[in-house]
């Protein structure tokens, strides 16, 4: 006689502080759920589990940019860093200036 065993899904629900979206993932390994947030300068912003109280904040390079090729938002300023503040600790996305070379073959 054979038993059927039932296979447990993981269902996990997200929100975006910024703009509201929601969203539901089924995956049971860990993981972090992406948008294009339109209230974030329409850059893939995290999206955190629902009760998670935190905030996501976008911020501008400060410094002398040069020849980098910074990476840029919808009006051209150049942006440094996503960062992601819950009461536990902060994560960053950086972004980093692309490098170029200049030469011939």
């Amino acid at each position: 006689m054979t038993a059927a065993l039932p296979i447990l899904r993981s269902l996990r629900d997200w929100y975006c502080p910024n703009c509201g979206k929601t969203d539901q993932t089924r995956e049971a390994r860990p993981h972090v759920r992406y948008h294009t947030c339109p209230k974030l300068r329409f850059l893939s912003a995290p999206m955190l589990p629902v009760g998670t109280k935190a905030k996501v904040e976008v911020h501008e390079r400060e410094d002398y940019i040069g020849k980098g090729l910074p990476r840029l938002d919808e009006n051209g300023r150049p942006l440094m860093n996503l960062e992601t503040t819950r009461d536990d600790g902060t994560d960053l996305m950086v972004y980093a200036p692309t490098a170029t070379l200049h030469g011939s073959a």
